[in-house]
């Protein structure tokens, strides 16, 4: 029994550091515009995507696009991405700081998939979450899988309590996701790359820092939705 267990984490962890070497090698620029793309489907698929009013008074946005999970029985997720607040005053949404995505899961399981995700920062208490070293979901932060869909809103009265809504898209299915157990962290390699030194995430989710040129279609897309319907 215990030379199974063991074989099983063997396999867990080859095939979970092949997910996560390949996550390596995607540029920043890549995982930018990745980024993008995922948070235009998800807010165009109008009627099982996110609602376009819960974006309107989220804080600030996490994004990860194609967060990998591998796994024998024993899982393990991993996922480099952006977080990005909205600048002082409300005046569009300011520079993106790199977010890893780390976790573990036990249950039946095989093989290895990808998933983009979206999570909503909806408060002061999940900011300052954001703010830290590093937190859990679930643990210290309080989230839930967020609803879908045009009218889905006006059922989240019971949900505006969490700091984060959290979402997914997987082989073209969008649906609230939980993400319970999963630990965020500042991923510094990917602020060095875009600032050329060392700068930690609350220096740029909360300061005045202009938005790199790589990030452009990122920033696009999220002020795209607020622009087109202040027409």
């Amino acid at each position: 029994m215990r030379k199974s267990i063991v074989t099983m984490l063997a396999i867990t962890g080859f095939m979970s550091a092949a997910a996560f070497g390949a996550d390596r090698e995607i540029k920043v620029d890549d995982r930018l515009d990745a980024s993008a793309d995922t948070l235009i489907d998800m807010m165009r698929a109008s009627d099982q995507g996110i609602p376009h009013d819960l974006l309107d008074k989220a804080r600030c946005v996490i994004v990860v696009p194609g967060m990998k999970k591998a796994g024998f029985i024993f899982g393990a997720k991993y996922g480099r991405g952006f977080a990005v607040c909205r600048r002082h005053g409300g005046s569009g949404w300011g520079a993106p700081a790199g977010m890893r995505v780390e976790g573990g899961s036990v249950g039946f399981q095989i093989g290895a998939s990808e998933t983009d995700v979206v999570l909503l920062v909806m408060n002061e208490g999940g900011i300052r979450h954001l703010e830290s070293d590093k937190f859990t979901l679930g643990g210290e932060a309080t989230a839930a899988a967020g609803p879908v869909g045009r009218d889905a809103s006006a059922q989240t009265d019971a949900m505006m309590n969490a700091e984060m809504l959290s979402y997914s898209r997987s082989r073209g299915l969008f649906a609230g996701i939980s993400l319970e157990g999963a630990t965020l962290r500042p991923d510094g390699e990917t602020n060095r790359e875009l600032y050329g030194r060392d700068i930690t995430n609350r220096e740029i989710l909360h300061g005045d820092l202009k938005t790199p040129a790589a990030a452009g279609k990122f920033e696009r897309a999220l002020n795209r939705d607020s622009s087109q319907r202040s027409r």
